[in-house]
This record gives structure tokens, C-alpha cells and sequence, in this order.
């Protein structure tokens, strides 16, 4: 969706909720546990299309209204994320407030899985940046709600898998709309984050011929790729990544905010596709990307794959079937560039009517 983010500073965290055009979220749950040191918040924008499905971030916020303000951006994403993965699930997500290498323990993760049991099925959750499968497996044991569990414990595992296979077929759509053929042969790519799910894509785009320029603030990130890939290009910085010559498409796939004022008048690339959410750093960037004449693939429609492999572990995981459905991501993505062109809007407003669409028809037949 649009990003539309605020700050802490700009509005307080009940005017964004209640009076903010971007509020108007159903739910949200403030969490804590003194023994175990848990503080996390559950936002549930939307149950219009299902129960709200989203992953749990474990992060050190700035402050506490930091944390819920990002709670209630990333749970409305969902609700957009999921509409448009035709998935039979609301928007929700939750933050758990701290260092996750200082603070996580077992106990913690425990307390956090009765918060969302006692939920009763509203809210679904799964990983996310400071989560892994097996804190899902260890939510898991106080929740029936928790995906994203290690398949000995009957969960679909690591889902960064279906989500760089999505962000692929979006580049695929990508280069289909703008050059005529969709394959990524002789195209460069750079790729801004090779963790999670950013490693797995530079191996589609190699598969498929690309040559992949990365950055990563990890070092270790950047020396697991070149000892499997010495081909693969490294720049210190995304800084110089998004200057780089020749660059058909920049894939951010580290956190929000890619796409700034500073960002996007020095961008060379003809494409912007990525894994990571919210790229859009403020209302109004989606426009100055498509005046430049770039490409913008809205990314909740390409990051979907891994909400896709989720939902599918809870009838039973079948890795066929979600990837089958993860594929269907190279049509919505045309089908968004089409809308955008038909009714004059860049994608990332095309992605958004789309997705409210299919939330209103919900709506409107009683779901809720």
C-alpha cells in the first residue's frame, strides 16, 4: 500500500489510531509479561477477508510509541498484503519491544504465545525481522495460532523462501511491462540486504542469467554470497548501490524507508522491486518515482509469497500448492501496471484501489 507512515512526533499514538485517516484499526493489544520481561503490542487493522495474519517483529525501538505506531503501519499493510494475495485473511502484526539478542528467551516467548491465544484465532502470526522458526516452534506450544513452525513441527518452515520467489515473479512482471519478455537475462540487478530473503533471490536471478550487484551492512551477509557466487558484485554502502551505472533494477530487501527524497532523484535504475515493507518513505514519493519514469513494483503485492507459505501451513502444509500460488504474484503485478496506465495513477495507488476493492466486496457481503 501507499505508505503513509507517521512518527511519534508527528502524531500522538491515539490520534493515529482513532482520527487519523490511516487509522481505524479494530484492535490492538498491549502486552506484558514482568517475569519474563515481555513487552509487545498485536495490531488487528482488518478481519473483513479472515482472521488477521502477520508476522511478529522483535526490535529495539526508540521508545515505546515508536513501537506501536509501527505496529499499526505494518498490521494495515497486512490488510492490503493479503487482499491482494487472495488470501481468506485479514491485516495484523505485532512488535515485541527490545534487543532480541539481549532479551529473548525462552519464558518470553512463551508469555507472548498466551497473549495471542487469548485472542481466540483473530490474530494468525508467523516471523518477521528478530523472529525465526524456532521461536514460532516455542510460541507454538502456548498457541494454535503461530505459523511459520519448523516442519517437525508440522509447520511449512522458513518462509523467506516463497518471499524472494514472489519478489522474482514481480521482477519477471516487471520486465515484462517495461521491456516486452519476461526474463532477467543480461539484466543487472542490485540487491540492498542479502539476509533472510535477499540470499535466496540473488539464486533466481542467477538461474536466470542476471548479473547482481549487493550490498549489506552485515559483512557476513555479503561473504556467504561471494563464497557461493564469486561472479556477484559487493559496494560498500546502498548509497552507492543506487548510483550504480548500468543498474536496470533496485530490489530493497532490508528495512522500510528505502525510497526517500534523497533516494529517488539519484536512483539509476529503471525498476524498483523488492522484499522489504513499506518502502515508500512518505505520501507522494510513489509520484516523484513514476515522473523519473521508474517502474515501482508496490511491495506488499511482490513480499507476498511468505505470508502465502504461511497461510497455507494451516491447512496443512503443501509446499507445491503455495508455491503455485506464489507464482499467481507475476499476474497481479501486471494487473496492477495495467490499472495504473488505464486510470493514470502510479501502482503502488492502482495496488491500493485494488486491494480496498476486494476488502469493500467483503464488507459488503457480511464477512465481518
Amino acid at each position: 500500500m501507499t505508505d503513509v507512515r507517521h512518527t511519534a512526533d508527528d502524531l500522538g499514538v491515539l490520534s493515529t489510531l482513532f482520527r487519523s485517516e490511516q487509522g481505524g484499526h479494530e484492535q490492538v493489544v498491549l502486552c506484558q509479561d514482568r517475569d519474563s520481561g515481555l513487552k509487545a503490542v498485536i495490531a488487528i487493522h482488518s478481519t473483513a477477508l479472515g482472521p488477521a495474519l502477520g508476522g511478529t517483529r522483535f526490535h529495539a525501538y526508540a521508545s515505546d510509541e515508536e513501537a506501536v505506531l509501527d505496529a499499526l503501519n505494518l498490521a494495515r499493510g497486512m490488510s492490503y498484503k493479503n487482499a491482494l494475495a487472495g488470501l481468506d485473511h485479514g491485516g495484523g502484526k505485532a512488535v515485541i519491544i527490545g534487543d532480541p539478542d539481549l532479551i529473548k528467551s525462552e519464558e518470553l516467548l512463551l508469555a507472548y504465545g498466551r497473549f495471542v491465544a487469548s485472542l481466540g484465532g483473530r490474530y494468525v502470526t508467523a516471523c518477521d525481522v528478530g523472529t525465526y522458526v524456532a521461536d514460532m516452534d516455542v510460541v507454538s506450544r502456548e498457541c494454535q495460532w503461530a505459523t511459520g513452525r519448523s516442519p517437525d513441527n508440522g509447520g511449512a518452515g522458513d518462509s523467506s523462501v516463497l518471499t524472494a520467489f514472489g519478489v522474482f515473479q514481480g521482477m519477471r512482471a516487471s520486465a515484462q511491462h517495461l521491456w516486452g519478455d519476461p526474463t532477467l537475462r543480461g539484466r543487472r540487478v542490485g540487491i540492498a540486504g542479502v539476509g533472510k530473503v535477499g540470499h535466496h533471490l540473488v539464486e533466481h536471478l542467477l538461474e536466470d542469467g542476471a548479473e547482481v550487484v549487493i550490498t549489506d551492512v552485515r559483512q557476513e551477509s555479503i561473504d556467504r554470497v561471494q563464497a557461493k557466487h564469486p561472479q556477484v558484485m559487493a559496494v560498500p554502502h546502498t548509497d552507492a548501490l543506487i548510483r550504480t551505472e548500468g543498474l536496470d533494477i533496485y530490489a530493497p530487501c532490508a528495512l522500510g524507508g528505502a525510497l526517500d527524497d534523497a533516494t529517488v532523484p539519484v536512483l539509476t535504475a529503471k525498476v524498483v522491486c523488492g522484499a522489504a515493507n513499506n518502502q515508500l518513505a512518505h505520501p507522494g514519493v510513489e509520484k516523484d518515482i513514476a515522473d523519473r519514469g521508474i517502474l515501482y513494483a508496490p511491495d506488499y503485492v511482490v513480499n507476498s509469497g511468505g505470508v502465502i507459505q504461511v497461510a497455507d501451513e494451516l491447512h496443512g502444509f503443501d509446499f507445491d500448492r503455495a508455491k503455485a500460488k506464489a507464482t499467481k504474484i507475476f499476474d497481479t503485478t501486471l494487473a496492477i501496471f495495467d490499472r495504473a496506465k488505464a486510470d493514470g495513477i502510479p501502482p503502488a495507488a492502482a495496488a491500493d484501489r485494488l486491494a480496498e476493492q476486494r476488502m469493500a466486496e467483503a464488507r459488503a457481503r457480511g464477512t465481518v
